[in-house]
């Protein structure tokens, strides 16, 4: 029996990005902070595309802007450390927030710990992770950096977490 000729995949329709981006505001996001280490010097940004894929072994996936400084750092590093941001922590996610922000003295003013790779631990957190990068796929214009997680805490246990709705942050009642 000869195999059928696979089909032909049909054209992707088009979609309005200002539509996309109006309608995907609407998926509720934690915010969260990614930090590792370039050059002797901390680099962190705030991100909202972050995924627990396993338990068995516990994974994470972490979606950044595949020409930013950040990613570019991660990669070369091999690991980051993702802070989950508590509910008070709204200024910090605009802090990391704002493009082309300073690389000197980033976090200065701030307490910061380090995971075993150095990578730095935001006080206050709700919980952090340490995670080496495995691997790298490009999706669209951004790199989805997934690995294993190898350390990992708990800030504090009461409180919720900062989240990112309908382009705004808000706090979970």
């Amino acid at each position: 029996m000869t195999p059928s000729p696979s089909p032909t995949p049909s054209p992707v329709p088009a979609v309005d990005e200002d539509d996309y981006r109006q309608l995907s505001d609407l998926v509720a996001a934690g915010l969260a902070i990614i930090t590792t280490r370039q050059d002797g010097h901390d680099v962190a940004v705030t991100v909202d595309s972050y995924l627990d894929i396993s338990y068995d072994p516990p994974t994470m996936l972490v979606a950044l802007y595949g020409m930013s400084r950040i990613a570019e750092a991660a990669e070369e590093s091999g690991h980051f450390c993702l802070n989950v941001l508590a509910a008070d922590q709204q200024h910090l996610a605009d802090r990391f927030g704002t493009p082309a922000s300073p690389l000197i003295g980033l976090l200065s003013g701030l307490e910061v710990g380090r995971t075993a790779d150095g990578d730095a631990v935001l006080g206050g957190v709700l919980a952090h992770f340490a995670i080496r990068v495995e691997q790298a796929v490009d999706a669209a214009t951004h790199r989805l950096l997934i690995g294993p997680v190898v350390g990992l805490g708990d800030g504090r246990l009461v409180g919720g977490p900062a989240v990112r709705f309908a382009g705004e942050k808000h706090e979970l009642r």
